[in-house]
């Protein structure tokens, strides 16, 4: 298995990044999420607790030797959950995906949660464990593949949401978003 983490702070308010949250897609730096579909959407009557299931489509460019190996095309897709806790103003996102699950699992887990200053803590971390376990050598290094492409889309990701925000902070202050 192996783990992918990083955290930093967003320079925004806990509300701004929340709002901005469904606003990530499509993104013009994150070309590999082609789409975005609400599942479900439920509010907990009791704790006010929003809890939202999306499946997002995505194009991957896998290596030869993966497609070979286990078949499949570029599609895939990726089971999300989300829930927003207005009350304490935490926000918690799992997803995994759906497509070659029989062969690898990515399981990660994004946090938003307020801190100090107006500002938004972000913690991310993912699972990447291979399944198969004959050929253990081969699986090792799935995985470090597998965990360097969710590195580089981590790290896209991270440059797109910024753009999100500074657009939403723009609009909000009734200046024309600015191109990135």
């Amino acid at each position: 298995m192996h783990f992918f983490s990083q955290s930093f702070q967003y320079d925004h308010p806990w509300s701004h990044v929340v709002i901005g949250m469904w606003r990530k897609y499509p993104n013009p730096k994150c070309t590999h999420v082609v789409s975005v579909d609400v599942v479900d959407r439920s509010v907990d009557p009791q704790t006010g607790i929003i809890r939202t299931e999306r499946i997002l489509g995505c194009k991957q460019k896998a290596p030869r030797w993966i497609v070979k190996l286990f078949g499949g095309s570029e599609d895939a897709f990726v089971r999300e959950i989300c829930f927003v806790d207005p009350a304490t103003q935490n926000t918690t996102i799992t997803s995994v995906n759906l497509s070659l699950s029989q062969f690898a699992s990515c399981y990660e887990v994004v946090r938003y949660t307020p801190s100090s200053h107006n500002r938004t803590a972000f913690t991310q971390t993912a699972e990447i464990q291979a399944r198969m376990a004959l050929w253990r050598s081969a699986a090792d290094g799935l995985e470090k593949w597998l965990c360097q492409r969710f590195e580089q889309n981590a790290q896209l990701g991270k440059t797109a949401f910024t753009d999100v925000l500074r657009a939403l902070s723009e609009e909000r202050l009734g200046r024309p978003a600015m191109a990135a």
